[in-house]
């Protein structure tokens, strides 16, 4: 499988994989930085993909970097459906091929910032096997609706880190609660945190999904 992505090792034969996606207009070097400002327990490969370059309804028809379009930023507005599940056929096609590399699914995270943390929230509790966890950074989720229905049993109680700005006034705070809510109900554990931030990403949030991630890392599987 060939692959447009950032590719970094926090050590030699990596044990753990993190497959993280960019947001809307970036690229997969947007977040490459990420491994060297965090001080893991274990040996992780991160995968930074890039997006295709595609039209985006709310930009005008401008084509960018993009997971799918995005028609409208109402609460309760029209989704590009078909290209929110295409772009979850692609991570899939990542994770497939992390175990194929050697590392299996329940060691595999998958997360995003923005349009790319709203895919990783999509596929992970719809996917068939058991993943490590999902990092969604202010983000959403895309098709509430369909959550219950397609919520995989292998991944019922997938941990989740979920952090939101207070003053993101490009996606509202209230748009990353709904998901959690969402979450939570389906039996999800959720760790919800927020900072003072736009839409952005703080030292601190680094340092508390640093936490996070080398709790997990460290427990018995």
């Amino acid at each position: 499988m060939q692959v447009n992505a950032v590719e970094t090792n926090t050590g030699p034969n990596p044990a753990w994989s993190l497959i993280f996606l960019h947001g809307l207009g970036a690229d997969g070097h947007d977040f490459a930085p990420l491994p060297g400002q965090m001080r893991l327990p274990a040996a992780v490969r991160f995968v930074f993909p890039h997006a295709p370059v595609t039209p985006v309804t709310i930009n005008g028809g401008l084509a960018m970097p993009a997971w799918y379009d995005i028609l409208t930023l109402d609460w309760n507005g029209p989704e590009d459906a078909a290209g929110v599940r295409n772009s979850a056929r692609d991570l899939q096609r990542l994770i497939s091929r992390e175990t194929e590399r050697g590392i299996p699914s329940s060691r595999i995270f998958i997360g995003g910032f923005s349009q790319g943390g709203s895919v990783a929230l999509f596929t992970g509790p719809r996917h068939p096997d058991p993943l490590a966890g999902i990092i969604a950074l202010s983000t959403w989720m895309p098709q509430p609706a369909t959550l219950a229905a397609e919520n995989s049993e292998a991944n019922r109680s997938l941990p989740v880190f979920m952090a939101h700005g207070t003053h993101d006034s490009t996606i509202p705070m209230m748009f990353g609660a709904r998901a959690r809510d969402q979450l939570r109900e389906q039996g999800h554990d959720v760790d919800w945190h927020t900072y003072p931030l736009e839409h952005a990403v703080s030292a601190q949030e680094i340092a508390d999904l640093n936490d996070w991630l080398a709790a997990r890392l460290q427990a018995p599987e």
